[in-house]
C-alpha cells in the first residue's frame, strides 16, 4: 500500500516536470512575457493620450459653441445700438420742441428704457463718458474744445455718440469732444 501512494504522488511530479520547459524555452517564455508587458503599457499610454486628446477636443468644441452663441448675440446687440441712438435724438428733440413734460417725450422715454434695460440684462453697459479723463481704450476723440478751467483740460467735455460694452468688451468706442 505504500508503494502505491509513492508512485500516485510521483506520477504528479512527473506531469509538472513535463511542464516545466527546458532552459532556453524559459528563456525564451521571459522574454515573451517582457514584450507582452512593454507592449500593454505602450497600448495602455496610447489610450491615455487618446482619451486626453477627446476630453481637449470636446472641452474646444464647447468653447466654440460658446463663442458662436456670444458672437451672435453681440452682433445683434450691435445691431440695436442704432436705434438707442435714435431714441436718445428724438427724445432731446422732443424735450426741445415740446419741453420736459410731454407726453410723446414720455413715450419715447418708455420706450428707450424699456429697450435700454433689455440689452442690459444681456450684458451691455454704456461707457461713462462725460466729465471723465480722455482715454483712448474707450474713447475716440472726434473734436477738441478750448476750456478755461485748467480742471477740464484733458476730460471729456461733451459726448457725441454713446459708447458701449458688452460683458465687459468694448463693442462701440465713445465719440468725445476732449477739452483742451
Amino acid at each position: 500500500m505504500s508503494k502505491n501512494k509513492k508512485e500516485k504522488v510521483e506520477e504528479p511530479l512527473e506531469e509538472v516536470k513535463d511542464a516545466v520547459p527546458a532552459g532556453g524555452e524559459c528563456e525564451e517564455l521571459r522574454k515573451e512575457v517582457e514584450s507582452l508587458k512593454a507592449q500593454v503599457e505602450t497600448d495602455k499610454d496610447a489610450y491615455l493620450r487618446l482619451r486626453a486628446d477627446f476630453e481637449n477636443f470636446r472641452r474646444h468644441a464647447s468653447e466654440d459653441r460658446l463663442k458662436l452663441i456670444t458672437n451672435a448675440s453681440a452682433d445683434l446687440i450691435k445691431g440695436m445700438l442704432p436705434v438707442l441712438d435714435d431714441c436718445e435724438r428724438a427724445m432731446k428733440m422732443i424735450a426741445d420742441t415740446q419741453g420736459e413734460d410731454s407726453p410723446s417725450l414720455e413715450g419715447v422715454k418708455m420706450i428707450y428704457n424699456k429697450l435700454f434695460e433689455y440689452l442690459k440684462s444681456k450684458g451691455l453697459a454704456l461707457i461713462e463718458a462725460k466729465g471723465e479723463p480722455f482715454d483712448t481704450d474707450k474713447h475716440e476723440a472726434v473734436a477738441q474744445f478750448p476750456v478755461q478751467d485748467e480742471d477740464q483740460k484733458g476730460k471729456v467735455f461733451d459726448v457725441a455718440q454713446n459708447g458701449y460694452t458688452l460683458h465687459g468688451e468694448i463693442i462701440r468706442y465713445a465719440k468725445v469732444v476732449v477739452g483742451i
